[in-house]
């Protein structure tokens, strides 16, 4: 970042000179070169002349004057590199890509809008937050994919959130405990000084060998903290059209489709509950579209970044362009005033 500043500012006090010079010059006048008796018989054909003239060298020399005074006020210019130095935390971010994810309870009249739309939604803002943290991305059904690596690249990050759609990977189960373990992988080597997890589900573990508690004690033991996010409904739940991909059918709007198909929507959030308190977490139901925005609101506010911003400045001086420009001006003045407007001895 460039700034201006200068760096004798006193100087500039010299400028109130300035009005009094201009007044005396202009009040005393150049001394007379040839005496007239009467000076009525030349009058009109020089005062024209005479005072353009001289009001021309008067303005040449007081900005030159005023030039040189800027000159002494030491101008210069100033870049700012600022340097910042983050107590970064490392994220993963655990969600649920199961089919249960289809489920339109979150939606409204105005947004219709699958679970998984709402979850996406509320993590690409929280992402955007974590601007200083490395932040990883798993994604299960019955299995776990990294979806990313611990990453600063929000930017690439959240690009590949948004390719995320129902049928990405084989949604007929929700393995808990194995994403939950694929996660503390991503942690294990970690030297951040803070480390968690934020798993969202909307199911109960029913697929995996690893059971989550099993998961949670090694997350615990490795001093990882896991937030555990439990989001949708209990009961009968409207499901959005599914194609043959397993995809969602959107129409051109982009929203899902419902042509009355139901299901069951029904999970156990007791394992979620020990995990997070195992690993010194927190837990979290959501069952609309604002209470998982405000949760994850939170768990940002908990978890906080410290950040040193250091500056350093450097100058460059640039008095010497004004005061070469308050010397031409001075010298202009008296080489007009020895010339073109030289006056007859």
């Amino acid at each position: 970042m460039s700034f201006y500043q200068f760096g004798a500012p006193w100087w500039f006090l010299a400028l109130l000179l300035l009005p009094l010079l201009a007044w005396l010059i202009g009040k005393s006048g150049p001394a007379a070169a040839v005496r007239f008796s009467s000076t009525g018989l030349v009058g009109k054909l020089v005062r024209r002349r005479a005072a353009r003239a001289g009001r021309l060298l008067i303005f040449l020399r007081l900005l030159g004057l005023a030039a040189l005074v800027t000159a002494l006020a030491r101008p210069q210019q100033g870049e700012v590199t600022e340097t910042i130095e983050a107590d970064g935390i490392d994220i993963v971010l655990t969600l649920d890509l199961s089919f249960s994810m289809r489920a339109l309870d979150l939606a409204t009249r105005e947004n219709v809008v699958t679970r998984l739309d709402v979850a996406k939604s509320v993590l690409r803002d929280f992402i955007e937050q974590r601007r200083f943290d490395r932040i990883s991305l798993v994604v299960f059904g019955p299995e776990a994919f990294v979806v990313s690596p611990l990453t600063l690249n929000h930017d690439w990050l959240v690009r590949n959130l948004d390719r995320l759609e129902l049928g990405s990977i084989d949604g007929a189960g929700t393995a808990i405990g194995t994403a939950l373990t694929s996660s503390v992988n991503r942690l294990e080597s970690s030297t951040a000084d803070s480390r968690i997890i934020i798993l969202l589900t909307d199911g109960e573990n029913n697929a995996g060998e690893i059971t989550p508690i099993a998961a949670a004690q090694a997350a615990a033991a490795l001093g990882i903290r896991v937030y555990t996010v439990a989001t949708g409904s209990q009961g009968r739940v409207p499901l959005a059209r599914l194609d043959r991909d397993g995809r969602p059918v959107r129409d051109d709007a982009g929203n899902p489709t419902f042509f009355g198909e139901y299901g069951m929507s029904e999970f156990d959030t007791s394992d979620l509950v020990t995990i997070a308190e195992m690993t010194g977490g927190r837990f979290f139901e959501a069952t609309e579209p604002d209470e998982l925005e405000e949760i994850y609101a939170l768990i940002n506010t908990l978890e906080t970044t410290e950040i040193e911003l250091r500056a350093h400045a450097e100058f460059t001086e640039l008095f010497h362009w004004f005061a070469l420009f308050g010397l031409s001006m001075l010298l202009l003045e008296q080489l007009l005033n020895n010339t073109r407007y030289r006056r007859l001895p």
